[in-house]
């Protein structure tokens, strides 16, 4: 968390100061950095990088329930029954959702993939917004006219910005799933122990 609050606040720094040039190049004032935070430039690009994030997870998290990958230390096994398998026990220990049982326990059953879900929307809404009064504020210095919500929509402006950060992470998982199978990290746990064979599924 230290590292992602350093790195949010460098990105707003030099963001603020990136598009503060680019105002002043098209004859524009500056703004105050409290402004730009509010700006649609810091917030669709902010939001642009958490929603390819919260896709990725969501992905991950509901895909690798049923899909398999021989071989990879992200796989469960292909022929056991696991642990995270296993129908959830109601004992004194358990969480309060899984001794209440019925729609407490149904959510919470699925409570990971739900959250994710909704960051990713809400990313996503936020990476629209920010990116949608960008374009307005550089037709305005442009002296075009702004484009309403749905027209922005239609625009492929947002889309490019959308489909280049959604396949870096398919790609990303991709190669975790598929380097796991035949490279080693000693002490990670997100790779199987060294001396694994390569076809061994799981950690």
């Amino acid at each position: 968390m230290s590292l992602f609050v350093f790195t949010l606040m460098a990105q707003a720094l030099t963001g603020w100061k990136e598009h503060n040039g680019t105002l002043k190049d098209e004859g524009a004032s500056e703004l105050s950095v409290s402004t730009y935070l509010r700006s649609g430039h810091f917030i669709s690009a902010t939001f642009e990088n958490f929603e390819s994030e919260f896709l990725q997870m969501a992905l991950y998290v509901l895909l690798t329930i049923r899909l398999r990958q021989i071989g990879s230390a992200e796989s469960k096994k292909l022929d056991e029954v696991e642990e995270v398998d296993r129908e959830p026990i109601a004992s004194p220990t358990a969480p309060w959702p899984v001794r209440r049982g019925g729609l407490a326990l149904a959510i919470y059953r699925n409570s990971l993939s739900i959250a994710f879900a909704i960051l990713f929307f809400i990313s996503w809404w936020l990476h629209f917004y920010g990116s949608w009064q960008e374009n307005n504020i550089e037709a305005a210095v442009k002296g075009k006219q702004d484009l309403t919500m749905l027209e922005y929509l239609a625009e492929p402006n947002f889309w490019f910005e959308t489909f280049q950060n959604w396949q870096s992470e398919f790609l990303s998982v991709a190669s975790i799933v598929i380097l796991t199978i035949f490279l080693r990290q000693k002490g990670s746990p997100e790779s199987k122990p060294v001396d694994a064979m390569d076809m061994e599924t799981g950690k």
